[in-house]
């Protein structure tokens, strides 16, 4: 499997100008979560015209559905607006390493629930949407993993210590 190379998925993804915002451990490690994460997590707008974006990154990518049996780029698929948005998840591999789409994260009614409180940051000039770290947290309440609630106690501390 590739290198996880998150900036390199950000720029692709910007470079195709998808409209998304960054989810999951790695959105946390934005908010200054110190726990490392293996693959992006994504939320797409789900409109037409952005998931032809996001299936043009996607294929720029090289994405192959993830399976822990399949080879190192993943399952060939089609890769499309129509294959996506029959998806409400989607566990890919890419030439940067682990890529996850999200249509409708844990806790939350999707891009544009998570966009009206998106942050936006930057990583050497290129702009990364982040999900706010409250949305993060509730997204990771919701879907009650034992990893998530591992991690939560940390980011409730962030979050105190970033409302003082």
């Amino acid at each position: 499997m590739a290198s996880f190379q998150p900036r390199k998925i950000i720029e692709v993804l910007n470079e195709y100008n998808v409209a998304y915002v960054l989810i999951g451990g790695l959105a946390a490690i934005f908010h200054g979560s110190p726990v490392s994460t293996g693959d992006a997590d994504i939320c797409p707008k789900r409109s037409a015209e952005n998931l032809q974006r996001l299936a043009a990154a996607l294929r720029a990518m090289n994405a192959g559905i993830f399976s822990p049996d399949a080879p190192s780029k993943g399952h060939a698929f089609t890769c499309d607006a129509t294959f996506l948005d029959q998806m409400e998840m989607l566990n890919l591999a890419t030439d940067y390493g682990r890529l996850d789409i999200a249509m409708t994260p844990s806790g939350t009614r999707g891009f544009d629930d998570l966009s009206k409180s998106a942050e936006t940051f930057a990583i050497k000039n290129t702009d990364v949407p982040v999900a706010s770290l409250a949305d993060v947290i509730r997204s990771k309440e919701a879907a009650g993993r034992l990893k998530d609630q591992r991690t939560l106690p940390l980011l409730r501390e962030i979050q105190d210590k970033t409302n003082q």
